[in-house]
């Protein structure tokens, strides 16, 4: 597999399974999340991802298993696999994710409010979402 994230293969379609699966680190025997695919697959630099993460820039290449990281990086996943049950492809909910400034939360990304440590506002926030859209 290629060692980043292929940007065709999220515009083709990818399944979010497949997009998980592409984000593991191969150089770990552990089952973590590689934060340089991470920051790939959104196009951010590394030195984004770790102020997102609130780590030090260093920890994401020297430390990348660290729990600090690995937790920040599955409650992004969190999101990112909701916003694409509702969306319906991961390349949509990769891009509402970092764009679509949501007037509820002042007007702030899903992204921003993830790093601010509101994962379970914004998950709750895409389940009435989706509860609405089933209502109508």
């Amino acid at each position: 597999m290629n060692s980043t994230v292929a940007v065709d293969d999220i515009a083709q379609g990818m399944s979010f399974e497949q997009f998980m699966t592409s984000l593991r680190d191969p150089t770990f025997a552990a089952p973590i999340v590689s934060a340089r695919r991470f920051s790939d697959a959104l196009h951010i630099d590394l030195q984004t991802l770790a102020k997102q993460a609130g780590v030090h820039r260093n920890t994401l290449s020297r430390m990348p298993a660290s729990e600090s990281v690995q937790r920040f990086l599955r409650e992004a996943l969190r999101v990112i696999r909701a916003a694409t049950d509702v969306q319906g492809c991961v390349k949509q909910a990769l891009f509402w994710y970092r764009n679509e400034p949501l007037s509820e939360f002042e007007y702030k990304t899903a992204e921003q409010l993830v790093s601010g440590g509101r994962t379970e506002d914004v998950l709750r926030y895409i389940v009435s979402v989706q509860l609405h859209a089933v209502e109508k």
